[in-house]
């Protein structure tokens, strides 16, 4: 693990996406929250930040870090569904690890959930960080170059 001891402690916010793919009638039943398993939104919402607060214990080498903000969005679209975390601490460290990590099993749980009714027609696309501010570099997907802000 890396020495972070003499890093500044400083708010730290971090974004990632991924999205899943499937068939229309299944996406229907997911917007209607119609699904077996039950409601598949909220149970992976759940995995999600339960997965985020435990980053630490699945990353060898990452920090523990004490999750202040954790925010999961659905973005529905003609193939299926985008999710975006956002995750925010005060911290020495970045957060962006978190985000990665609940957006991850976040759509996985969705995967999970969608098996019975489409099978192998799910398909994971794009897991991203798409911006992370607050520590010695910030990034924002698409720009390059020095700091930059992030709103």
């Amino acid at each position: 693990m890396r020495d972070v001891s003499e890093k500044q402690v400083t708010f730290r916010v971090a974004r990632a996406t991924a999205s899943l793919e499937m068939p229309a009638a299944v996406l229907e039943r997911l917007r209607a929250r119609n699904l077996d398993k039950g409601d598949a939104l909220e149970i992976a919402r759940a995995a999600s930040v339960l997965a985020a607060k435990r980053t630490w214990e699945l990353l060898p080498l990452c920090h523990p870090l004490p999750l202040e903000r954790y925010d999961v969005q659905y973005t529905f679209n003609e193939k299926g569904v985008t999710v975006t975390v956002e995750a925010a601490t005060h911290s020495r460290t970045g957060v962006e690890m978190e985000a990665l990590t609940g957006v991850s099993i976040c759509v996985l749980t969705l995967y999970d959930m969608l098996k019975p009714h489409a099978g192998t027609d799910l398909v994971i696309r794009e897991i991203l960080l798409l911006h992370k501010t607050g520590g010695k570099s910030d990034f924002v997907r698409g720009r390059t170059g020095p700091r930059v802000e992030c709103k």
